[in-house]
């Protein structure tokens, strides 16, 4: 079945209920048959759904709790200590945002979480990185809190792995995609990922209070890779009928959800699915998304694959690092 014929079927199709968990164990089989069936799981639920779970991922859990447990440090620092490192200041959207400064849905008054975002640095820092070289509108360095020497290398670790993760999707999403393994090779040299440590206060105002964790938005980059804290739910999914479903944290695996990038590349073939955040629980919720895109100076035009006279193409072409910064000066007003 062609990819416009799938998408076609997808459409007319019942609303998914739940959201798939995909084996990865078969990423970097020697066998071509068993990626090419995984790739085949991974297009089912990228035309579908636009969400996955994945286990076997391959990030050791002792990376993650060294990441979280200096994500909770952080955040205990008092306000006037995080406002020092103020994504304001900086023309990158990297740095500290306190909570409801953010507002990624206008219907709501803000966003309840804080968070930290960073991008691209080796562990052991470069003053001339030539990963970043191409970074154009998005160049900028990351910002570190100067009262937490411990808290870098931790959260630099978890990055770094989770871009590994990132890097080893692109052939399944490929194959996915009816085109040869290396086909975003090219494309996706210079690791243009975004990473977000969060904090989510609990929710305690009224159900009705214009306020969410994170109001509902679809992702800016390619797609996100999303470790969520265990026994936590506050993640929604919107279907086609308009109904949240929860994605709840499951042992051992990651959320990864396809964003914008993928959808504008593939003519809405992939889904790029609006979801939300919501902590109605009493406990403090943390999470650690990575938003994996295309190198910032790839133009992003539609796949010929995904493309037809009955499916036009949808989008104008422009280069992913314009689309995220546009993206990002909508989310923090600057």
């Amino acid at each position: 079945m062609s990819l416009v014929h799938a998408a076609r079927t997808a459409e007319s199709a019942e609303a998914f209920r739940d959201i798939p968990i995909i084996d990865l164990k078969d990423a970097e089989s020697p066998h071509p048959e068993a990626r090419k069936a995984l790739g085949s799981a991974v297009r089912d639920a990228c035309i579908n759904v636009g969400f996955l779970y994945v286990k076997n991922h391959g990030i050791p859990e002792e990376t993650i709790q060294r990441a979280y447990s200096a994500s909770k440090e952080f955040f205990s620092l008092p306000l006037d200590k995080k406002m020092e490192l103020d994504i304001r200041k900086s023309p990158a959207f990297k740095g500290y945002n306190p909570i409801l400064s953010s507002n990624i849905d206008p219907v709501n008054r803000g966003d309840l979480h804080e968070g930290l975002e960073l991008g691209w640095e080796e562990i052991e820092a470069r003053i001339n990185d030539e990963k970043r070289a191409n970074d154009g509108v998005m160049a900028g360095a990351n910002v570190w809190p100067s009262d937490l020497p411990g808290f870098r290398e931790p959260v630099l670790s978890y990055y770094h792995a989770a871009v590994d993760l990132g890097q080893r999707m692109f052939p399944l999403f490929a194959l996915a995609l009816d085109l040869p393994e290396n086909f975003f090779d090219d494309k996706t040299k210079n690791a243009a990922a975004n990473m977000r440590v969060l904090h989510y206060p609990p929710q305690t105002g009224p159900v009705d209070d214009p306020v969410l964790g994170i109001g509902a938005h679809t992702d800016f980059q390619c797609f996100t890779i999303l470790w969520q804290e265990p026994g936590v739910q506050a993640l929604q999914v919107l279907n086609k009928q308009k109904e949240w479903i929860d994605a709840p944290p499951i042992p051992g695996t990651l959320v990864i959800n396809l964003g914008d990038q993928f959808a504008r590349w593939t003519n809405d073939v992939f889904k790029s699915t609006m979801h939300r955040a919501i902590n109605r629980n009493s406990v403090h919720r943390y999470s650690i998304p990575l938003f994996f895109g295309t190198d910032y100076d790839v133009k992003l035009e539609p796949i010929p694959s995904c493309v037809s006279a009955e499916r036009p193409a949808k989008y104008e072409a422009v280069t992913a690092g314009e689309y995220v910064k546009e993206r990002l000066k909508a989310t923090y007003g600057h």
